[in-house]
């Protein structure tokens, strides 16, 4: 009885599948908060084709570079902006002939749906007045991609004097756009894909390119990396099918 009893056991543990714990992972893909949604769909892709499916973690591009800079054991890096990617790769940390700008977006003005007036984002445009007694919702100005090139516009544009003191600053452009969502904020600064995510707000107006940096993404592979499918993914991200995804979602390609 007892040796059917451990023969029973040894088939049940060589047919019953292994812990989550000790099962493989995919790459572990750091990635900027507005691509929630693209890249989510792009890693889900990935998987229908059999593939392990990446980890994939989303926050400011700043907080991301200084997890890097930390020693976080990541395998690629998505950044909303070119100069996080640049302190990550002046640092020694990206893996040579990896890097690649392959995204566009447009800076946007929204409020909650249905609430916000439309403005003309030009010269001097009224933002001030329009805000009355609220605030500017935007992701950190002085670290942040989308608050760097929001307050390069409204600088560009003559108001960022008029507003300065009276901007709600957030952790990322998504903690911002959940301000206006909430209703906590009459208007914030976003990407437009980020608007286009949003069922609860929309855009009353876009800001001029003339008025920003360029807003490029740059994928990098990481010079810690180790897992045997990273570069497979960052190639799938660059292909005609992967940037289609991406086009979805309202991003511009390269």
């Amino acid at each position: 009885m007892r040796r059917w009893f451990a023969v029973l056991c040894f088939m049940l543990a060589t047919l019953l599948p292994a812990p989550l714990a000790a099962q493989e992972k995919g790459p572990l893909v750091l990635a900027a908060a507005s691509l929630q949604e693209s890249l989510t769909a792009a890693a889900d892709a990935w998987t229908r084709q059999r593939h392990l499916r990446p980890i994939l973690s989303f926050a400011a591009s700043s907080a991301l570079a200084r997890q890097i800079e930390a020693g976080a054991p990541a395998d690629l890096f998505l950044s909303a902006d070119e100069p996080w990617m640049d302190a990550v790769e002046g640092k020694g940390l990206v893996k040579r002939g990896t890097r690649t700008s392959f995204l566009t977006n447009r800076l946007v003005l929204v409020a909650p749906a249905g609430r916000g007036q439309r403005l003309a984002i030009r010269q001097g445009f009224p933002l001030a007045r329009a805000l009355g007694s609220g605030r500017l919702a935007m992701a950190k100005p002085d670290a942040v991609p989308a608050g760097k090139y929001g307050k390069a516009a409204l600088t560009a544009l003559g108001v960022w004097p008029s507003i300065a003191s009276r901007v709600a600053i957030a952790e990322n452009v998504r903690a911002a756009l959940s301000m206006v969502e909430r209703g906590q904020a009459p208007y914030g600064v976003v990407y437009e894909t980020d608007a286009r995510a949003s069922k609860t707000v929309q855009i009353v107006g876009t800001f001029p390119a003339a008025t920003h940096p360029p807003i490029t993404y740059p994928i990098a592979a990481l010079s810690v990396s180790r897992h045997k499918d990273a570069e497979a993914f960052r190639r799938f991200l660059l292909s005609p099918q992967g940037k289609a995804i991406f086009r979805r979602y309202g991003f511009g390609t390269r």
